[in-house]
């Protein structure tokens, strides 16, 4: 049994963007590399463990840290140098129950640029954390089965990209919960 408590640590982290003195929220992240190889009882209380810590009252909100975050020079400039083609949908295609869908459509494809441009910053290691917060797209019950996929919206270049992205962000920022 005292194995079992000293395979699993959890690390509290504020995550925010350069310049921003003050955490928007706190994310609980998991340092229990040793769950993923270990007995499948460990691994099931370390998923017990989180589950219960993922449903704490702290909000995060993201559209208003990934807006800051989207706004650094360092980062514009480096993302805005990218030739990639995005999946970038417009506020019109998207329904107000698929925001949060969107929004990790976004963030996925903003990875790709970050990973595809070898860019490295504070701002890049907020969005990565943000992809690793969000539930992954393959997740059913993360998300309304109505929503589109994100293959579904049309390819965009980078700057139309980012332009409805933090159209989506605003959106998202003035409304009180994200759907």
């Amino acid at each position: 049994m005292t194995d079992l408590m000293t395979a699993f640590t959890v690390n509290l982290v504020q995550p925010t963007c350069l310049g921003d003195q003050r955490a928007r929220g706190v994310q609980f992240q998991s340092t229990c590399h040793l769950c993923r190889e270990s007995h499948k009882t460990q691994v099931w209380l370390c998923f017990l463990v989180l589950s219960l810590l993922s449903t704490s009252t702290c909000a995060a909100p993201w559209e208003t840290d990934l807006q800051k975050c989207l706004k650094s020079e360092r980062l514009k400039n480096a993302i805005e140098q990218s030739d990639a083609m995005l999946y970038a949908p417009s506020n019109s295609d998207v329904k107000e129950n698929c925001k949060k869908k969107s929004l990790k459509c976004y963030v996925v494809e903003l990875v790709m640029v970050i990973i595809e441009e070898e860019i490295v910053n504070a701002e890049t290691h907020y969005i990565l954390d943000l992809n690793e917060t969000l539930p992954a797209l393959d997740k059913p019950a993360a998300y309304p089965v109505d929503c589109p996929p994100c293959e579904a919206y049309s390819l965009k270049n980078i700057t139309v990209f980012l332009e409805r992205l933090n159209s989506l962000l605003q959106e998202m920022s003035s409304s009180t919960t994200i759907q």
